[in-house]
């Protein structure tokens, strides 16, 4: 058994310069959690494959493609392949959000 405490994760360089951890890398799947602190966003972008994201703590607006709304802990969004997406904390909390892209990305995310 293999265990992971995100806590215990480096922080991974990314485009958006947020707290970004993977948690799990294989050829099926990549599992990252990120963090966003109030007033922090993530860049829009095009991930090629499917992503869902999972609230884990705090509330935040999420961007799929034309449609815009505030989520919150415990909630599940899934967003297609393709699509133009992005997170926004414009709270005063923390946001913690576990993202997870299938299969494994063979090809970047582009910034928009």
């Amino acid at each position: 058994m293999k265990k992971v405490k995100w806590q215990d994760v480096e922080v991974k360089q990314n485009p958006h310069g947020i707290d970004a951890r993977m948690l799990y890398d294989s050829e099926h799947a990549q599992i990252v959690h990120i963090t966003l602190k109030p007033g922090e966003r993530l860049k829009r972008h095009i991930t090629p494959v499917d992503v869902v994201f999972y609230v884990l703590e705090g509330k935040g607006i999420v961007e799929i493609g034309d449609e815009r709304e505030e989520v919150e802990k415990d909630t599940l969004i899934e967003s297609p392949a393709k699509i133009p997406h992005c997170w926004y904390n414009e709270g005063n909390e923390t946001l913690r959000v576990l993202v997870i892209k299938m299969p494994r990305p063979d090809k970047p995310t582009r910034i928009l």
